[in-house]
């Protein structure tokens, strides 16, 4: 029997339908024999009628886990740019002491690469954590120095391996949140784990994390003074992909109409909770038309 692969996501109940959005894909990525423990991290609590629509996600491949964590006395610096749910991640070693290593995930996220072959074939050995580094752009190379981190050895935070019995015996929870502490950071938990598990970090190759900037092609001299032409290319057809910059179910993005393919796949039932625009919807449809259109002219013009 296949192990199950314990998954980690936080969201506010606003997040439910990109959450699950990001499941349904993670399935499609996955072999039918994977199967998972997804433990989301909730500000609060679903309804019971969001709950049982979840559930409804391949329930054959999937146990869900819901924990509170307004109910828990937590002493968590929250940055007001964003959620309390993006700091929880710091959290999550002493949070599930029962388990040794979990896979982290963003729910912004469209996964395109098998992550449950990724959880059994790395080893982790003694590094606290496993992701992607980004490819640092010019102009944040002076934030990225002054907080102590090297261009280019600077990693995304939204999809991590976490070992958590080294974590653990480290005690690098009550250092996590020590560190946390620090209005000048531009990403509270992001910068914090970049300081403290640097040394301690394995890279991953970029499909596994494929941030907005690895799919604009303005950026792909940034890209590829980090990367290779190889990974370029990998990232297009494979890459997972995370939406750091506008979100699809709010407004136009990068790989726009890949979040909505997957949107229309989620049970009706889940649906029924949604609130995206309807335009936006129809839009994705159009848009995905003409960009075949567009990539079958381009092929024809090179046959000729």
């Amino acid at each position: 029997m296949v192990d199950r692969v314990p998954i980690v996501m936080a969201l506010t109940p606003s997040y439910l339908i990109p959450t699950s959005v990001c499941i349904v894909s993670m399935l499609a990525s996955s072999d039918e024999k994977d199967c998972f423990d997804i433990i989301l991290l909730l500000t609060e609590d679903l309804t019971v009628g969001e709950k049982s629509a979840l559930q409804l996600l391949a329930p054959e491949r999937i146990n869900f886990e819901f924990l509170i964590m307004s109910d828990m006395d937590l002493d968590i610096y929250v940055d007001e740019k964003f959620t309390i749910a993006a700091s929880y991640r710091l959290l999550i070693p002493d949070l599930l002491p029962e388990l040794e290593r979990v896979i982290y995930v963003d729910s912004d996220m469209i996964i395109r690469q098998n992550i449950a072959k990724l959880y059994r074939e790395v080893d982790l050995s003694d590094h606290y954590l496993a992701g992607v580094y980004e490819a640092t752009l010019d102009f944040q190379e002076e934030y990225i120095k002054g907080i102590g981190c090297e261009p280019g050895k600077y990693f995304n935070s939204g999809f991590l391996m976490m070992n958590l019995t080294k974590l653990r015996e480290d005690d690098m929870v009550s250092k996590f949140l020590k560190y946390a502490k620090n209005d000048q950071f531009q990403f509270p938990d992001q910068d914090v784990l970049n300081q403290l598990c640097n040394d301690k970090f394995l890279p991953l190759a970029p499909v596994y994390n494929s941030i907005r900037t690895f799919f604009i092609e303005d950026y792909k001299g940034d890209f590829v003074r980090y990367y290779s032409e190889k990974d370029w290319d990998d990232v297009k057809v494979c890459g997972t992909v995370h939406y750091t910059g506008p979100k699809p179910w709010n407004s136009f993005s990068v790989m726009f109409d890949l979040w909505w393919e997957y949107y229309r796949k989620l049970p009706k039932e889940l649906k029924a909770f949604s609130e995206v625009s309807k335009l936006l919807s129809s839009f994705s449809r159009v848009y995905k038309i003409s960009m075949v259109k567009s990539t079958v002219s381009r092929v024809k013009a090179l046959l000729k």
